[in-house]
This record gives structure tokens, C-alpha cells and sequence, in this order.
């Protein structure tokens, strides 16, 4: 038979031989779809030097049963802002920012979190200031982040010294921009954490003049959102106990973790040194102590007006990841 293409025969053999292939082809990009399908993928909100550095440096980044898309954002925020609109699953922020946004109506829970040493929340002053306690700051003009931790420690510390928070002016200013108006002179205090406390200690020679101690809870919460929850369940359990072995892996190597997280952030391997010397920041368990603690800052900062209205922390957290973490260490 001659093997010309033109020859009928070979036309027949060429189609038979095409339409196997397409088939195999079909077959194997239908293969391929099903896998790619069954690959969770977990949309996760993260800072400069924060939870995917951690994951790395300490090694449980590794062998990831499902994809993780990081996205980088400036703030805790809009983290947050993102975890309401649903292009995030997971991500993390401070216990009173998070409670803002739930009072709101965003669909999303804690599921987990770190609590670190209630010092390092700080009212700070310049070197040169008149200021020499917490009983000085009536009358003066106090930065600190609106609904978050700056403007909690500011009220929780003037009812402390017995102040009126009408007697004291609240300036709401993030702290990239509070750093500098506190060494420009505009303002006279900056209520702010770590590692911003070490930083102006450190480099700018402010003063401590308050502290979170007895105060606040300084948890940091690891938020997912409800559909995250009920969809990928699995994926973020494991997300969350990586998060906690990798934190309490960092506290056994604490400078490692401050020279990993310079090289990233470009900010001193002092500051960083001694802001985590400082916070011990340590995995919790959401349990009751945890929703007592976070349910008297709630109540707190509803009575400062901070949230809106009163809210039932149970409702807004989830227990069983970090009660299903606890069990299977």
C-alpha cells in the first residue's frame, strides 16, 4: 500500500489515529482538570515580614497539602476589608479591629491567634517631654489607631488616672504617620505595640510613660471567613496548626527569626530583636479564658464608644479549631 498522503486509505488510518489522540488528549486534560479541581487553594492576607515569612523560616512552609495565594497588604485593615468582601479566606489582625469589622455584619469568625505580653502595647513620649506619667496626659494630644488598639489603651488609660476622655484629645493616626508627628512635636503621645515601641525606644529615644498591663488581652487574631470555614475546612485547620508550630518555634529561635524578618522588612535587627524578646508572642487556645478576656474589651470599648454596640464574643469566634489543634498535639 502505498504510503502517499493523498492515498484514501491513509486519510482513514490518519483519522482514526487523530481521533485516538484527541480522545487520549481529552482524557488526560479531563484527568488534569479533576486534580486541578481537588487542589484547595487558600486565598491568605498577610503583612511584610509576618505569617508567610514565620511559615518559611521555620521550615513548615513544606509539602503543603493544598496551594496557598498570598496577598501582601500595608495594614491589618485591609486585610479585613478584603476577608468581608470574600477575596480572602484567611488572615489576621488585632483582636479589637477584628471585633469592628464583626460588629459590622462581615462574615467571618477567629479561629485561632497568638497573645503576647500586654506590656508591649505602650503609650510612648518624646525624650524631652514634660510628660512623666499617665496622670500628665490631661489636656494633651494623644495619636493612636481608630477602633484598634491605639484608641483602646488611650481611653482604658486616661479612666485609669481617672481622667475624662473629654479632657484629652484623641488624634487617629496610623503609626507610620504618628511616629512622625510625635518626633515633629505635633502631637505629645503616641499610644502604639511592638515592634513601633522598640523602634522609638531604640532609635528615637521616646519614653514609655503607660502599658497596656491589665488592660488589654493583646491577642492577635487568625480570621477566616464563614465560606472559608463551611468549604475548606481541612485546608485551614492546617494552615492554623502550621501558624502555631512555626510561632512556638520562633521562641526558641528568637534572634533567627529577628535577623529572617530584617532581611524582609529592612527594619533593624535590634528593634526586631527586642520587640520579640518583649512579646512572647505564644499560640492560644480559644477557650473560655480567652472569650472572658476578649468579652471585657469588648464591653470596654463599647462603653468607649469604640464599637458600636454591645457584643457576644462566643458568637464570634469559632472554638473547635483551636480545641481540634489542642487535641492532636
Amino acid at each position: 500500500m502505498s504510503t502517499h498522503p493523498d492515498h484514501p486509505g491513509d486519510h482513514s488510518l490518519a483519522r482514526r489515529l487523530a481521533a485516538s489522540l484527541l480522545a487520549a488528549a481529552i482524557t488526560l486534560s479531563t484527568a488534569a482538570a479533576s486534580f486541578a479541581a481537588d487542589t484547595v487553594v487558600l486565598r491568605v492576607g498577610d503583612q511584610k515580614g509576618g505569617n508567610r515569612s514565620l511559615l518559611e523560616i521555620s521550615g513548615y512552609a513544606k509539602d503543603l497539602p493544598y496551594k496557598i495565594e498570598w496577598a501582601e497588604f500595608p495594614a491589618a485593615a485591609p486585610i479585613l476589608e478584603a476577608l468581608n468582601a470574600g477575596a480572602l479566606d484567611v488572615g489576621y489582625t488585632g483582636d479589637l479591629s477584628f471585633l469592628s469589622v464583626y460588629a459590622a455584619g462581615a462574615p467571618i469568625k477567629a479561629i485561632g491567634g497568638t497573645k503576647s505580653d500586654a506590656r508591649t502595647q505602650a503609650i510612648l513620649v518624646r525624650q524631652d517631654s514634660s510628660i512623666k506619667s499617665a496622670a500628665d496626659l490631661k489636656g494633651k494630644r494623644i495619636a493612636g489607631t481608630r477602633a484598634g488598639w491605639g484608641q483602646f489603651l488611650i481611653d482604658a488609660t486616661l479612666e485609669k488616672a481617672q481622667i475624662n476622655s473629654a479632657d484629652a484629645t484623641f488624634a487617629p493616626l496610623g503609626p507610620v504617620d504618628a511616629k512622625v508627628a510625635l518626633v515633629a512635636g505635633s502631637i505629645d503621645a503616641w499610644a502604639v505595640w511592638e515592634p513601633y515601641v522598640s523602634f522609638a525606644t531604640l532609635k528615637d529615644k521616646a519614653r514609655v510613660i503607660a502599658d497596656g498591663e491589665g488592660l488589654t488581652p493583646t491577642i492577635t487574631f487568625i480570621v477566616a471567613s464563614d465560606s472559608a470555614i463551611a468549604t475548606k475546612r481541612a485546608a485551614v485547620q492546617d494552615l492554623l496548626q502550621r501558624l502555631n508550630k512555626a510561632r512556638l518555634w520562633s521562641l526558641d529561635h528568637l534572634g533567627e527569626y529577628a535577623r529572617s524578618t530584617a532581611e524582609l522588612t529592612k527594619l533593624p535587627e535590634d528593634v526586631l530583636l527586642s520587640a520579640y524578646t518583649a512579646q512572647r508572642t505564644s499560640p492560644i487556645v480559644i477557650d473560655e479564658n480567652v472569650v472572658r478576656e476578649v468579652q471585657e474589651a469588648s464591653d470596654r470599648s463599647t462603653r468607649y464608644g469604640i464599637l458600636p454596640k454591645k457584643l457576644d464574643v462566643n458568637q464570634a469566634v469559632d472554638r473547635s479549631f483551636t480545641a481540634a489543634a489542642a487535641g492532636s498535639n
